[in-house]
């Protein structure tokens, strides 16, 4: 069982997550395997130091923002608790991100410093006049004009440093929200809040160990990502594969196969690409080595769960989290799933449905869902109005639409404002997605409201068709018909709107509301 000491008031996470390992002996385990090196729990707090002092050396002090945009690599780490180490708020954004975003991250956040790679470094430089903040910009590789070297930076750095006090609840990190309703916004942890809110998914979920390997489709820049590769495994003593390339399900297959983890952590559109591939190829692939496969950032459909574990005999545990909360709060267990729920409650939270009235609804109809946990983000940088929408005293308003049924698990309906209304009726999209993505045709799909002639709102489906299906007047009708035969009639998409992707946040999330604006400037096929 893991063992979480009582919180000081002075507590500094990055030496709580690091430190405490090689006190215990395990300073020469293996932390991070990186494509052909390993890299020691020892070796990390080393890094961490070097990577403090040289921070510190360039006038970077306590609270002060230290942003970096880096692939899954050792790197990260190192600045990720270096930072934290000597005071400062480390930032991590995407990779993927345009210069105009980079742009706002930095001014947004004041960061002194900048850390990233030289091709990003390029991508900024037509931005770069407009930063008002930035102080020293720090670039792995070979640096350009006006740029300093990571690598000789870190070179004559010391890799001793006395960790800077912090109070316990000092601001430690921030996220950047991955915009599914708009603008990304600062979301602001204190250092406390990772052992209120990262345990109960450590011990009841994960059941995590010293000898498991972790390994994240999700990158550590998103939150998802950063339970999956940092706070679990060194809550834990546990270790992480770090895999810089994007996910593709190739890239997976060869990771896993390689490096065998014990834990694979994915979303839902990833593992229906990974089923799709080993479905239709010959690829060879080894996954014995998986113990638990893990689902968030989106709802898992029934249908993946089901071909997931015909072909494996592993059960895929969905879970629902949130940046703002800092962690996955609902999820199934090991032996107790539902397919196609998310998940009962987890310890150390307490949850709540409310109705639009903030009254609690009855026991199996939809409301949003309210949570609380110590751990949940006080506030959004520079963003009172938003704070102030979500944040109410203990409680956390998560937009999330769900009901619970009488077990206690919860089925999540959408976001609150992708909720619609047919025949006066509440509609989950999540529910006709689901039945649409049991058609053989259907590869991924969105359903958002629109207007019928009557100005009433009925549902509409954005599809994209699998290879060797063709859109066709056919196959929107055959698809309409498919859904009335297993749901209610008023539940059935009045309308198919054949598409080659859907837009999505760099996490994979669908974005409904530019689906829902693509949809208000183009009404041709209504």
């Amino acid at each position: 069982m893991l063992k979480i000491p009582e919180i000081s008031q002075e507590f500094n996470l990055g030496a709580f997550l690091l430190d405490r390992h090689i006190q215990e002996g395990r300073g020469e385990k293996v932390a991070v395997y990186y494509r052909d090196k390993k890299v020691t729990y020892a070796e990390i707090v080393s890094y961490a130091n070097r990577v403090g002092n040289v921070l510190q050396e360039l006038g970077v002090e306590i609270e002060n923002r230290v942003m970096f945009s880096l692939p899954d690599c050792p790197e990260f780490l190192y600045v990720y608790f270096g930072a934290m180490r000597m005071g400062a708020v480390p930032v991590p954004v995407t990779t993927m991100a345009l210069p105009a975003d980079y742009r706002y991250y930095l001014n947004d956040s004041r960061a002194k410093v900048f850390v990233t790679t030289p091709e990003i470094a390029d991508k900024i430089k037509e931005v770069q006049g407009d930063l008002r903040h930035l102080k020293h910009f720090i670039v792995l590789g070979e640096p350009g004009p006006g740029q300093l070297s990571f690598e000789e930076l870190i070179e004559s750095a010391s890799d001793s440093m006395e960790i800077v006090p912090t109070s316990k609840d000092d601001m430690c990190f921030w996220l950047y929200s991955s915009g599914t309703t708009g603008r990304p916004k600062g979301v602001v942890h204190l250092h406390h809040d990772l052992l209120y809110y990262m345990p109960p998914y450590c011990t009841e979920v994960l059941h995590l160990q010293e000898d498991d390997i972790c390994f994240s489709a999700s990158k550590m820049y998103f939150s998802y990502g950063r339970n999956n590769s940092i706070e679990s495994p060194f809550l834990c003593g546990a270790a992480v594969v770090l895999e810089p390339e994007l996910p593709k399900p190739e890239k997976l297959v060869e990771v896993i196969t390689k490096y065998k983890p014990t834990i694979f952590f994915s979303i839902p559109t990833s593992y229906a690409g990974l089923l799709n591939l080993l479905e239709n190829t010959k690829m060879e692939y080894d996954f014995s080595s998986l113990r638990l496969c893990i689902s968030a950032g989106e709802a898992l459909p029934k249908i993946i769960f089901d071909r997931w574990k015909k072909k494996f005999g592993l059960e895929i545990l969905d879970g629902v989290g949130s940046t703002d909360v800092g962690v996955i709060y609902l999820s199934n267990l090991p032996g107790k799933v539902k397919p196609g729920s998310s998940g009962i409650l987890l310890p150390g939270f307490e949850g709540k449905l409310l109705d639009e009235h903030n009254k609690e609804v009855p026991l199996g109809e939809i409301g949003t869902f309210w949570v609380k946990n110590d751990g949940t983000t006080p506030y959004y940088w520079n963003n009172h109005e938003k704070s102030k929408e979500n944040i109410h005293g203990e409680w956390f308003n998560t937009g999330d639409k769900f009901y619970m049924d009488e077990e206690g698990f919860y089925w999540y309906a959408g976001r609150a404002d992708d909720m619609l209304k047919a025949g006066g009726i509440w509609v989950s999209p999540l529910e006709i997605e689901g039945i649409l993505l049991e058609h053989p045709a259907v590869f991924e799909c969105a359903v958002v409201g629109a207007p019928d002639s009557s100005n009433l709102e009925k549902p509409l489906a954005f599809v994209v068709v699998r290879e060797g299906y063709e859109p066709s007047p056919q196959l929107e009708q055959e698809l309409k018909d498919f859904v009335r035969s297993k749901t209610a009639h008023y539940k059935y998409p009045r309308w198919i709107k054949f598409v080659n992707d859907l837009p999505r946040t760099a996490s994979g999330k669908v974005q409904r509301y530019k689906l829902r604006v693509a949809l208000s400037n183009d009404k041709s096929y209504l």
